[in-house]
């Protein structure tokens, strides 16, 4: 019986727990690898900052709002829709184009009546609804 148990071929406890260590680490860094792949999509943000609101009172015709903005994202987009006081308005142009890259500058102009004391509400989205930037000022 001796004879048997001594013929028998077994890895020791110590190069076991060191190749139980490697396959670990190799996993590990395999999931790691995979992770930081998906959340590289996750970090895109987009974020429009409105820096300030000028208004040039008068009627429907010759009352404007310009809306100066900044691209404060890591993303590009472009500016679909913009609401005045709850309101989606037809009447605004960009002043170059309506698609933002990163750390651009931007202007929009909405043409509408504004009276003077009256507070507006600007705000603006993107082509799939969701809001980007928003802003309050007194004309």
């Amino acid at each position: 019986m001796r004879k048997l148990l001594k013929s028998k071929k077994a890895l020791s406890p110590v190069v076991a727990a060191i190749i139980l260590i490697a396959v670990t680490v190799a996993v590990s860094i395999a999931v790691a690898a995979w992770m930081g792949s998906l959340t590289i999509g996750f970090m895109e943000t987009t974020e429009l900052t409105i820096t300030d609101l000028d208004f040039t009172i008068g009627d429907v015709s010759t009352g404007r709002i310009v809306v100066h903005v900044t691209n404060s994202g890591t993303s590009s987009f472009t500016v679909d829709r913009i609401r005045v006081n709850g309101e989606i308005d037809s009447t605004w142009s960009s002043g170059t184009s309506d698609t933002m890259a990163p750390s651009t500058s931007e202007t929009f102009t909405i043409t509408q009546t504004v009276a003077a004391g009256n507070k507006y509400a600007v705000t603006l989205y993107k082509i799939d609804g969701t809001m980007v930037g928003a802003y309050t000022d007194t004309a």
